[in-house]
């Protein structure tokens, strides 16, 4: 990195925040998914290294290892993007992670309580009312309408078809199927498929929210709405979700942080900012190297300190994207505060710094 860029100065390390830090929601500690014919032992050849095996070692002893030693920790109301190439591992992750999958070793903890010690009614209650998923296929029931699909995990919970069909019409028009609720999977687009299985995920108003390649199976344009949507309902409801992709583009538009996977590896976690500016290894360069940055870099990023009676065009958070504000830093000639949630000033951008990240770009 030059010494002209505006990174220069500060890539070791973003200034701090005077935002709280979140508290954990979901960690997995040590956490392995290996297949084979007898997982039991599996689960005694990894113990009896301590958890830490190679891959070549493991499929002497034939086993597959299709996640590997994860350690991951998602905060309460983050977007926690896990993305990699097809058979990285993202998917088994998110099904280990939902006990979908059995790990086969490792800790989960959820809400302080560990998943791994729970017995199998624990789980199902669990997962009805504490979690949500939505998967790439929408899975929904072709013979229930659009009301009878929202509303049937409530009623799988025991909830009265009145109150279920109260919640389900309350999250039909959240989505904006308002006045479809009679219609049958059939006779929607893909787009509107997909809203009926959010809908449905969200009617039991799941702490975790699961969402694995949700919009990989729409058209592009259909896909771009349906991220509009995804983060309106985020800033609505604030939920906790782990979110997987295998689109970078789609990760950086989203994510508070991401996992990035490599053949069952977690090799790097971070803001969609950290994994372009300070890669862990060559395959997270390689796999960021098309990124535009302007749509990464934050004003955390950028700025440099506030000069002492400065006249501000106006404010920005830490964390918006130079795309989020370049039009108004290029507009005016005075900078822009930055300033943290409480108010306080932290640094200011300056139209030049804004420009020389477009012309990175360029």
């Amino acid at each position: 990195m030059t010494q002209d860029s505006p990174l220069a100065d500060n890539a070791a390390a973003p200034p701090p925040d005077d935002d709280t830090p979140a508290e954990t929601k979901l960690s997995c500690k040590g956490l392995w998914k290996v297949f084979g014919a007898d997982e039991d032992r599996a689960r005694r050849v990894i113990q009896g290294h301590d958890g830490v095996i190679g891959r070549d070692a493991l499929e002497r002893e034939g086993f597959a290892a299709a996640v590997r030693n994860a350690d991951i920790d998602v905060r309460t109301g983050e977007i926690f993007v896990v993305m990699g190439l097809s058979g990285s591992g993202k998917s088994t992750l998110i099904r280990c992670l939902s006990l979908l999958l059995q790990p086969t070793s490792g800790e989960l903890i959820f809400d302080g309580r560990d998943l791994l010690g729970c017995s199998e009614k624990e789980l199902i209650d669990i997962r009805r009312h504490k979690m949500g998923m939505v998967f790439q296929h929408f899975a929904l029931l072709p013979h229930l309408t659009v009301l009878g699909n929202v509303a049937f995990p409530l009623e799988i919970q025991g909830v009265s078809r009145f109150d279920a069909e109260e919640r389900a019409h309350k999250m039909i028009e959240l989505v904006g199927l308002g006045g479809r609720e009679t219609d049958y999977p059939s006779g929607l687009s893909g787009g509107q498929q997909q809203r009926v299985g959010i809908a449905r995920s969200l009617a039991t108003d799941p702490d975790l929210w699961l969402l694995d390649e949700p919009f990989s199976a729409l058209d592009p344009l259909i896909r771009r709405e349906m991220q509009d949507e995804f983060l309106k309902l985020q800033r609505m409801l604030g939920k906790t979700i782990i979110f997987i992709t295998h689109d970078f583009d789609e990760a950086i538009r989203l994510a508070d942080r991401i996992a990035i996977m490599h053949s069952g590896d977690i090799v790097q976690i971070g803001t969609p900012e950290d994994l372009v500016i300070r890669p862990a290894n060559d395959y997270v360069r390689d796999f960021t190297a098309d990124v535009t940055r302007a749509k990464v870099l934050s004003a955390r990023s950028i700025m440099r300190p506030a000069d002492e009676g400065t006249s501000f065009a106006g404010d920005v958070a830490p964390v918006d994207r130079v795309t989020d504000f370049a039009a108004r830093a290029i507009e005016t000639e005075a900078p822009l505060a930055v300033r943290g949630r409480s108010g306080r000033l932290l640094g200011q951008v300056d139209r030049e710094a804004v420009i020389r990240v477009l012309a990175e770009a360029e």
